[in-house]
């Protein structure tokens, strides 16, 4: 008499709490290819091996998955231009390198490249999301900077510089060099390093910043 045979158990099975992760890094690819309006969710459910119902528990909408994904990817970052502020043995200036560099890091990733490129090239199209985007990352990596930059005036490491211009040039300067690297670069002759990048950014800065006599 043959001997039961205990049913094979799979070699992988998803597990539900990975789920919404591979869902988002769907969305990622999917938005990145065809952009926000032009993406459906059917696709992204298929993109992630997941049904279009099971989907539909996690996140109900395109603008749901949009919020989910900049916040995963992006919100989570800005910590860590916070604890930089609190590291009160730093002078200003190192806080504003590190800040730079650490920034640069994040906008420098693949994931990033493409929500950027996303939000430059349609979230304005859709007023919700654009303001979303504002309140969530804008205004609060601007806030960040604002704190690097009044802590270097009051120190006297910095001059005072008219209006907010500095907080919206350093974030853009990061923002579109990595951009630039991430698509362009493959294709200049004449591309520099990300660390040249990153150097050239720190070094434009400081000497837009820096007390008269001292640049």
């Amino acid at each position: 008499m043959a001997t039961p045979q205990t049913p094979a158990q799979p070699r992988w099975q998803r597990r539900p709490e990975d789920r919404p992760e591979e869902i988002l890094a769907a969305a990622i690819d999917v938005f990145g290819e065809v952009g926000f309006a032009s993406a459906k969710l059917d696709d992204i459910a298929k993109r992630a091996g997941v049904s279009k119902g099971t989907l539909y528990l996690y996140f109900d909408s395109k603008e749901t998955l949009f919020r989910a994904m900049v916040r995963s990817r992006v919100v989570s970052h800005l910590a860590a231009g916070e604890s930089l502020l609190a590291q009160t043995d730093l002078s200003a200036a190192e806080i504003l390198e590190r800040f730079i560099q650490s920034w640069w890091e994040v906008a420098r990733q693949p994931d990033m490249a493409r929500i950027s490129h996303l939000v430059q090239s349609e979230i304005c199209k859709f007023p919700e999301l654009a303001r979303f985007f504002v309140d969530e990352v804008i205004s609060r990596t601007r806030l960040q900077l604002k704190a690097i930059l009044d802590l270097g005036v009051a120190r006297g490491e910095f001059r005072v510089v008219p209006n907010a211009f500095p907080c919206w040039a350093i974030s853009s300067m990061v923002v579109h060099g990595a951009m630039r690297q991430r698509f362009f670069a493959p294709h200049d002759p004449d591309a520099l390093t990300d660390d040249q990048v990153v150097a050239g950014i720190i070094d434009l800065v400081f000497h837009g910043l820096a007390q008269p006599g001292q640049a």
